[in-house]
């Protein structure tokens, strides 16, 4: 047998960062109860004219400079038509040729490659069918039919699962640092469909392709690739017939499986959308957009680590929605960035998450966190009690000082109370003085603890550890 290769492509769905839907005046909210975001356009009804939504074009121009893609000055829709429940109208109105962009792509450093792109295009979403097998039944909500989207081709220049997942987690920084889309994975703002196949290592000609539909998780797909290529591998070894099929990734079972035959492409009978004019983008609103673009993610990546920050931290920021304007708004109360990132990372990042907010969305704003931050610069509280407190800050918000001062935490630096309360140790603990006196230096941590523990955390660790250090030599 030879040696085998896998070539992957990928089509990544992202739905774009407006208020309303790509050809009616719908809200795009997540969340609303099943069919209350619809109108007579986004269900299909009879007669009911669209109407370009002028920020998607706008976001899906920004998504193209971003990604290094020729803009088309002119592109059109037309009608993908197939029959699927959540399609209403039977039609997608979808981007054939010309798309809005072309080209363009992105580097992995990491694995030595160039990914190309072939094209992105504007399309509608369709809307969502809802399984209930327990009823045999199957619901159709249609909040999300009409949602606008860019569909993002890539050439099939992917080797590894690796790869997809780098590429996948790069581009998604991008969009999301770019406001191309909000890109919160669950709620299928992000997803992708992967095309995989093998073949004799060094040939040109691509082998009969499995694509597996749906996939809005990183993991999920990294997954997805490195099983269907050890499936097909298996069956190219074995002598057995690859088909080109769909298939649906199971994360039970970490495995794909056939959802239908696919012997040819599919014939959509793409037809220019009469309901719908060309797609223009002059010139000067080429240069408008192209001057109100925020930094790319690798920029940004630059000016953390010059202020001090870690690779961890600044991936960490780049990766959350809203993290890195909450830590320059942080940074306009205080100059700590280190500290901040800090508190960050530990703190502020994790509970958002768990609650299902971006930073920004938070109780505990920037002014807040850096009140906190502040204090501990100060040595007016200790790091423990910082951290004690911040769940009710992240709850509430509020002034982290005044909360401090009404619960009597403001850390103990006075020398005079803390040798008090060394001297009672010391004498509650002969044994352990007796032997920190006999050369076992590592005692001294331990009334250090007991000390902290003493004082509900609100000691000064470094000065108490100073005169805990001068009394037991004494």
């Amino acid at each position: 047998m030879p040696e085998l290769e896998a070539v992957i492509g990928l089509e990544i769905h992202t739905q774009l960062k407006t208020a309303t839907k790509m050809f009616c005046s719908c809200p795009t909210a997540p969340g609303a109860e099943p069919n209350t975001q619809i109108c007579e356009v986004c269900t299909g009804q009879p007669g009911a004219l669209p109407r370009l939504n002028a920020r998607a074009v706008e976001l899906a121009v920004r998504a193209g400079l971003a990604l290094g893609a020729r803009v088309s000055e002119t592109s059109v829709f037309s009608r993908k038509n197939y029959f699927y429940p959540d399609l209403p109208s039977g039609f997608q109105n979808s981007q054939m040729d010309p798309p809005i962009c072309r080209g363009g792509g992105l580097d992995l450093p990491d694995y030595g490659r160039h990914i190309r792109l072939n094209r992105i295009h504007l399309e509608d979403d369709a809307g969502k069918c809802l399984h209930d097998e327990q009823r045999g039944q199957t619901l159709v909500d249609l909040n999300r039919a009409g949602a606008p989207l860019i569909e993002i081709v890539t050439e099939p220049d992917f080797r590894s699962a690796g790869e997809v997942m780098d590429f996948l987690k790069k581009l998604h920084a991008i969009l999301v640092r770019l406001e191309v889309t909000a890109g919160r994975l669950e709620e299928g703002e992000f997803r992708c469909d992967v095309n995989v196949s093998i073949r004799p290592r060094g040939a040109e000609t691509l082998g009969l392709r499995s694509e597996i539909k749906n996939l809005n998780s990183f993991r999920h797909v990294g997954q997805a690739v490195e099983y269907e290529i050890v499936r097909q591998g298996g069956l190219c070894e074995r002598g057995e017939e690859i088909r080109q099929e769909t298939r649906l990734f199971d994360p039970a079972r970490q495995e794909t499986r056939p959802l239908r035959g696919k012997e040819e492409a599919h014939d959509y009978r793409y037809f220019p959308q009469p309901d719908l004019p060309p797609v223009v983008v002059p010139a000067e609103l080429l240069a408008r957009i192209k001057a109100e673009m925020p930094p790319l993610p690798e920029v940004v990546r630059a000016e953390l680590l010059a202020l001090g920050l870690t690779e961890e931290q600044a991936a960490l920021l780049l990766e959350r929605r809203g993290a890195v304007e909450y830590f320059k708004a942080a940074l306009t109360f205080l100059d700590d960035p280190k500290r901040l990132a800090t508190l960050m990372v530990e703190l502020l990042l994790p509970a958002a998450h768990k609650e299902g907010l971006s930073p920004l969305e938070c109780a505990c704003g920037p002014r807040v966190l850096a009140a906190l931050a502040s204090l501990m610069a100060k040595e007016t509280l200790s790091r423990r009690v910082a951290y004690d407190l911040f769940p009710e800050l992240f709850a509430r918000g509020g002034d982290p000082e005044a909360l401090a001062r009404d619960r009597g935490l403001f850390q103990i630096s006075e020398s005079g109370a803390l040798e008090t309360l060394a001297r009672g140790l010391i004498a509650a603990h002969p044994e352990e003085a007796r032997r920190y006196r006999e050369g076992q230096d590592k005692l001294l941590s331990f009334f250090v603890g007991q000390l902290m523990r003493q004082s509900r955390g609100a000691a000064n660790p470094k000065l108490a550890g100073e005169i805990l250090a001068r009394l037991l030599k004494a």
